[in-house]
């Protein structure tokens, strides 16, 4: 089921993310920054200033009461930012991703909203391939990466983010 996250989820998604985005058990799944940042991908801290937001809208996928995947939502002017896109790495590759990205573009369109756009790490080709495939077009645009205390690059290709897109009629 999705629905709209809540404030008392944010332990439990702040585990989620930073288990699917970095570290050891993040491998578990078809796509990971592990090989490029170590570090966390984000904290409770920077949870509750999203939640504290009213332009923010977190959803989260569950299943018998257990968080597995979320995404987060963020109204910016005439499009609709979708980042944090999570699936717990064990069930990767199962839909869950694609019903978050269905549940994003419903909300695109409560909002009377056509264009979702995102970042991705342009060295993440696979997951980039994998947002081709569902609609999602390169923009040509790209965006520094912000290097600091949390994200901690493990490589020496200077990292970048792609702008990607879809628009929905």
């Amino acid at each position: 089921m999705i629905s709209k996250a809540i404030l008392t989820d944010i332990p439990f998604l702040n585990i989620l993310i930073n288990s699917a985005y970095r570290g050891e058990t993040s491998k578990k799944g078809w796509t990971t920054e592990a090989n490029i940042l170590e570090g966390s991908r984000t904290n409770e801290q920077e949870l509750i200033g999203i939640f504290d937001d009213p332009k923010n809208t977190f959803l989260k996928f569950t299943e018998q009461n257990q968080i597995l995947g979320c995404v987060l939502l963020i109204q910016k002017e005439n499009k609709l930012y979708l980042g944090m896109l999570t699936v717990s790495p064990t069930l990767q590759n199962s839909g869950i991703g694609k019903k978050l990205l269905t549940a994003a573009e419903n909300h695109l369109q409560t909002l009377d909203l056509k264009t979702i756009v995102m970042t991705v790490i342009s060295l993440r080709e696979e997951l980039i391939a994998w947002y081709k495939r569902h609609g999602y077009v390169d923009t040509g645009a790209r965006e520094a990466f912000p290097v600091g205390d949390i994200h901690i690059p493990i490589v020496t290709t200077p990292l970048e983010f792609m702008v990607l897109e879809k628009t929905i009629s």
